[in-house]
């Protein structure tokens, strides 16, 4: 395994220990006898593992300080449950659970809720995609998708696309050294721009908003999607999607007065 340089909760990567089969299984047959000082030896000697884990979600957005901290718990769930019965290597129980850790972080701190309906909808699709693949060697087709599940076209898309990470519309996407260029710049209306000073007040009004009424007035006005579809993404009632969308518009106007 390569060396890490990076600082991650102040330790220095490129520093920590590797240890070999031998030495992992003597330290569990300590640890397993009462050892501490085993026990810290072995979660020392296995911060590379979680750092390796790590890789994969290194451009995703998240905060890698807080995604170590929840692999090393992973990694410290698998070091007390490993049993060297298991007549396997360490790092074969443990990646599993450290990469669960990880995803479950990421999944309950996520802003935006997607229902469980629509999930199920997405992984449904995405299994006999894998299944038709297999068994035909080229990829199923909208259509052939629709056809087998049942699905709309729309539904389809809409599942799978609930399985993307969302984009702020105010991600940076160039800079030069100059000017930076936003993913809003991008998507922007050319063929009905506004004042400058209404678009300002505009985003400083929107700016005041809560998270998810933000979400609401996006997925409503720019996305173009029903009171009742963004009520089973949040997994809130209609009434509730309603009642916050007149909220954050009655808010708006009372802003940009």
């Amino acid at each position: 395994m390569g060396k890490y340089k990076v600082e991650i909760s102040g330790i220095n990567t490129s520093d920590l220990i590797c240890l070999e089969q031998k030495e992992m299984i003597e330290l569990f047959k300590k640890m397993q006898s009462g050892d501490l000082f085993a026990r810290e030896m072995l979660i020392e000697g296995n911060l590379r593992l979680v750092l390796s884990i790590l890789k994969q979600f290194y451009n995703k957005n998240e905060n890698l300080d807080d995604l170590f901290q929840i692999g090393c718990i992973g990694l410290m769930k698998a070091i007390d449950n490993f049993d060297l019965s298991y007549d396997v290597k360490f790092s074969t129980y443990a990646v599993p659970m450290i990469l669960g850790e990880v995803k479950r972080y990421i999944r309950d701190n996520n802003s935006i809720r997607i229902s469980r309906s629509l999930k199920d909808t997405a992984y449904k699709i995405i299994k006999f995609k894998e299944e038709y693949y297999a068994k035909n060697g080229i990829e199923a087709s909208i259509e052939v998708i629709s056809k087998e599940l049942d699905f709309n076209e729309y539904e389809i898309s809409n599942a799978l696309m609930s399985l993307k990470d969302p984009v702020s519309m105010y991600e940076a996407i160039y800079n030069d050294g100059g000017d930076t260029i936003y993913l809003y710049d991008q998507i922007e209306d050319k063929k009905n721009n506004i004042d400058l000073s209404n678009r300002l007040a505009i985003d400083n009004a929107i700016d005041e908003l809560k998270e998810r009424e933000k979400f609401i007035l996006d997925e409503r006005y720019v996305i173009g999607k029903t009171q009742m579809e963004i009520a089973e993404e949040l997994d809130i009632s209609q009434a509730q999607v309603s009642r916050l969308e007149k909220k954050a518009i009655k808010e708006l106007k009372k802003v940009l007065k």
